[in-house]
């Protein structure tokens, strides 16, 4: 749920707001009562184990072997050392 607060309790609060943005809260700020912003927290761009493991669930395995073979298809491993 947003919470609204004013800007006062913005300049005021400022510490427990950052902590309630951590939390995952959303504010809108109001001046003079009306709306002038909105303050959310900046959605991580990570996902986690748990997360990753139930995607991955019913993923394929992957051959290890056929997959060093597939790169080196494209890559290959032939190079010259530059005296």
């Amino acid at each position: 749920m947003t919470r609204t607060i004013s800007q006062r309790e913005l300049r005021n609060d400022s510490g427990e707001i950052m902590r309630a943005l951590d939390r995952g809260e959303d504010f809108i700020v109001t001046r003079n009562g009306l709306p002038v912003g909105e303050l959310r927290p900046v959605r991580r761009r990570f996902v986690g184990r748990a997360v990753l493991a139930t995607g991955l669930a019913g993923a394929p395995s992957i051959d290890a072997q056929r997959l060093r073979d597939d790169l080196d298809q494209v890559a290959g491993q032939d190079y010259e050392l530059q005296a």
